[in-house]
């Protein structure tokens, strides 16, 4: 018998907190909860938990900020970031503080729970991968959720993660920004393109020897990225 994945819900609302408890045991997986940012970072780096569902707004701070801290502090885990805000700009910075996901208030359950499943999956499929692989300067080790640069670890949020890993296995192509927000963002049609471009700028910060002027995560002017071989 499997272990059930286990998800953090950090969420003020004690109605919903009760709904998404319920609903999610009803589908096998096991639920922690906090009702604010204290709760939740204590619970998020002590459960290590499996998924995050992060509200925006709490009592005692911003999810995004706590997104931001608990990725500085080494959580790799999916983070999905629920909110009533929808405006672009709020997504922008949701998944720069290192969210994978964002979804907006009021939002259907079976919806929420395939987002979960895709997460879920992609980060198991990410542990199923072999061996430590060369990447520019750096070694990125999937298995283990590391990526290090001359034998020291580097920070890398989970999203960063995902991003590299479709490089690597389309490594030598020419991906557009366009097919990297469908296969690595999903379907949020809402993300813009420039959220694409924030992420490989923070990978050729981890990467190259000169990010000003890369050698290994190339831009190919009006088609997109290329990783290219070593």
């Amino acid at each position: 018998m499997s272990i059930p994945a286990t998800i953090l819900v950090i969420e003020d609302d004690p109605a919903m907190t009760a709904g998404l408890k319920d609903n999610l045991e009803i589908e096998g997986y096991r639920l922690i909860t906090a009702g604010n940012v204290r709760e939740g970072r204590e619970a998020a780096l002590r459960g290590k938990p499996d998924l995050v569902l992060l509200d925006v707004m709490l009592p005692d701070g911003d999810g995004v900020s706590l997104c931001r801290d608990l990725r500085a502090h080494g959580m790799q885990q999916p983070i999905i970031m629920l909110t009533a805000r929808s405006e672009e700009m709020d997504k922008v910075l949701g998944f720069e503080g290192g969210a994978d996901d964002y979804i907006v208030k009021p939002f259907g359950l079976r919806e929420l729970l395939a987002r979960i499943h895709a997460h879920l999956r992609r980060n198991g499929a990410a542990g199923q991968q072999q061996g430590p692989l060369a990447v520019g300067m750096a070694v990125v080790d999937f298995k283990r959720h590391q990526l290090s640069r001359d034998g020291e670890l580097l920070e890398i949020s989970a999203k960063e993660l995902e991003l590299l890993r479709y490089l690597v296995a389309h490594r030598g192509e020419v991906v557009s920004r366009d097919r990297l927000l469908s296969k690595v963002w999903g379907h949020q049609r809402e993300v813009a393109t420039r959220t694409v471009d924030n992420f490989i700028v923070r990978l050729r910060k981890k990467i190259e020897a000169d990010p000003s002027d890369p050698r290994y995560l190339i831009t190919v002017h009006g088609s997109g990225y290329k990783l290219v071989d070593q």
